[in-house]
């Protein structure tokens, strides 16, 4: 029996991140007898065919190809670079180099997978986790089995027509055209019993300690999916509405396994870790439990990394933290108005479940705590006006956090509120103003799930002109100073309100703020894509959460000259 699966990492950004779905699959398919190997192109950004020919001429034919696709673009509204076009070409040199069936995911991927099976030209497509569907299908093909029995696979029937496959979860129907996985909690689709395996320097698997060493941070997931309902928001859509908890002390011993290989600065992968609160007191205390019984424990070496909400974050979390090793926080506030954020920032049930005041408190706790601090504001979401942005900023930059960030624009995607929104008030004839693409040569017109024949020409839409050239959708609020002309222009450049940001702050405050940029890269481009100060900080040593060091970018930017390091 063909044993063989074959992986592949078609993300080619620098710094580079670990590609943590893959040791996830990886170990899911060798508890089940099968052999797992990674074609990891991250670090073969200019030869990658050679490398895809290298390995598919020297091995046995797989019985299945898998390819992971973390982002489909940027997600940044200012500097607009969407990777899809090159994944195609990528699946496309595979297809000329097996006769292997295709199976396509990721978080990335899931945002709009329909869309993604057909323009990739996949066999097979998984929306959320894929674990469990990887390995079933698996099991089909290797026993001429039928994939139409593997509950939440999607299966390219040709013909731009692309179905999924039923699944126990209640679907919240796109329309009348079918399942599509909506709405749906995909808890079942999650591993939470195993500690994931995680590798370095092996052949044909993730090597996390090169990861690290050249991208300065690891990775670890206690939960996937979120319940909330937050209207920017794609991962309730792509990861699930339900949290999915990993058992605690299998997410320590895959700590301890990182720390122990060298990967120290670890950063959590969940939505957002303090949800679901006590499941992640729990982690942290089992952290704290081991450093304490064992002095010669790696998790002393430990430096976290955590995405969070302003609350749930009380004093008992940030010690825990602090005692778990926590270096620094990232919170999302996304803006200081509760009227701006009335019916964005949301529950499930369309309730708000923070306030400006929970965030001042955390950034409160995390400087007594000796943990670094990164505030984010997301501008220019609906009614966003100058005199709203200008408070956002003010407010923000009177907290003592390490670093503040503002982006604007926001990314809109099929299964969000947002760009459902979006797609009602466009409706098939119009033109939303606001909406806008670097890429668009016509007025960006939207039609709803039940205006569309398909899964497939619904997602579409978000990401393709009819003629099919590449559109990603973006929207800013017309309640910014910009001038009609730009509103009016679907590929107009919200340059103005940018040039306000930036003439509003004092030029002191420059080093511990992140503001949106011009098209260009400079030193103060804090878009992540082959950021020149991220690629020089890793290049240098650094270790940590780039946003960390920010402060210190002049400093760094200079000593990376005269060592000459680029």
């Amino acid at each position: 029996m063909n044993t063989l699966i074959t992986l592949i990492n078609p993300n080619k950004v620098h710094p580079p991140i670990t590609p943590y779905a893959l040791d996830v699959l990886t170990t899911r398919l060798e508890q089940h007898g099968y052999t797992a190997e990674i074609v990891d192109l991250c670090f073969e950004r200019e030869s990658w065919p050679q490398a895809l020919e290298a390995y598919f001429s020297s091995r046995p034919p797989p019985l299945l190809v898998g390819i992971s696709v973390r982002n489909t673009d940027t997600l940044y509204a200012q500097q607009q670079r969407v990777f899809l076009p090159e994944h195609r070409q990528i699946v496309q040199k595979i297809r000329s180099l097996t006769s292997a069936p295709m199976v396509g995911g990721g978080v990335g991927f899931s945002t709009m997978p329909f869309a993604c099976v057909d323009y990739f030209g996949l066999d097979f497509g998984v929306k959320g986790p894929g674990e469990l569907i990887l390995v079933d299908l698996a099991d089909r093909l290797s026993h001429d089995g039928d994939p139409a029995t593997v509950e939440g696979l999607l299966i390219n029937q040709g013909d731009g027509r692309v179905t999924r496959v039923p699944t126990p979860d209640p679907d919240t129907a796109l329309g009348g055209v079918g399942e599509i996985g909506a709405g749906q909690s995909r808890a079942w689709q999650v591993d939470t019993a195993s500690a994931y395996t995680r590798r370095s320097g092996n052949r044909f698997k993730v090597d996390n300690l090169g990861y690290y060493e050249r991208g300065g941070l690891g990775n670890i997931l206690t939960k996937s999916g979120c319940p909330y309902a937050c209207a920017h928001c794609v991962e309730p859509d792509a990861k699930g509405t339900a949290f999915a908890k990993r058992s605690v002390p299998s997410v320590v011993d895959e700590l301890t396994e990182l720390v122990d290989q060298g990967v120290c600065d670890v950063h959590t992968a969940d939505s957002e870790f303090n949800l679901a609160i006590a499941n992640t007191k729990a982690v942290l205390r089992e952290i704290v439990r081991r450093k304490d019984s064992a002095p010669d424990s790696p998790l002393h070496k430990l430096r976290l990394w955590i995405y969070a909400q302003p609350k749930p974050f009380d004093e008992e979390f940030a010690e825990l933290l602090a005692a778990a090793g926590c270096a620094g926080v990232n919170v999302a506030p996304d803006h200081v108005r509760d009227d701006m954020l009335e019916g964005w920032k949301v529950t499930r049930k369309g309730t708000r479940y923070y306030t400006w005041s929970d965030t001042e408190h955390l950034v409160k706790l995390c400087n007594k705590y000796g943990m670094a601090c990164m505030v984010e504001v997301l501008a220019g979401m609906p009614g966003e006006t100058w005199e709203t942005l200008r408070e956002a900023i003010d407010r923000t930059l009177a907290l003592d956090a390490t670093v503040s960030g503002f982006s604007l624009g926001l990314r809109c995607f099929p299964h969000q509120p947002l760009g459902q929104w979006l797609a009602q008030e466009s409706a098939g004839v119009r033109h939303v103003l606001g909406t806008q693409s670097d890429g668009a040569t016509e007025p960006i017109v939207l039609r709803t799930a039940e205006q569309c024949t398909s899964p497939v020409e619904y997602e579409r839409q978000f990401m393709f002109q009819p003629d099919g050239t590449v559109r990603p959708v973006c929207y800013f609020s017309t309640g910014l100073p910009e001038d009609p002309a730009t509103m009016a222009d679907p590929a107009g450049r919200w340059l103005h309100t940018v040039e306000l940001m930036w003439n509003h702050i004092d030029p002191t405050d420059y080093p511990r703020v992140m503001l949106p940029t011009a098209p260009g890269s400079s030193k103060d481009d804090n878009n992540y894509a082959d950021n020149p100060f991220l690629t020089t900080l890793t290049a240098m040593g650094y270790r940590g959460a780039f946003w960390a060091k920010w402060r210190e970018r002049d400093a760094i930017l200079a000593e990376a000259g005269r060592r000459d390091i680029v």
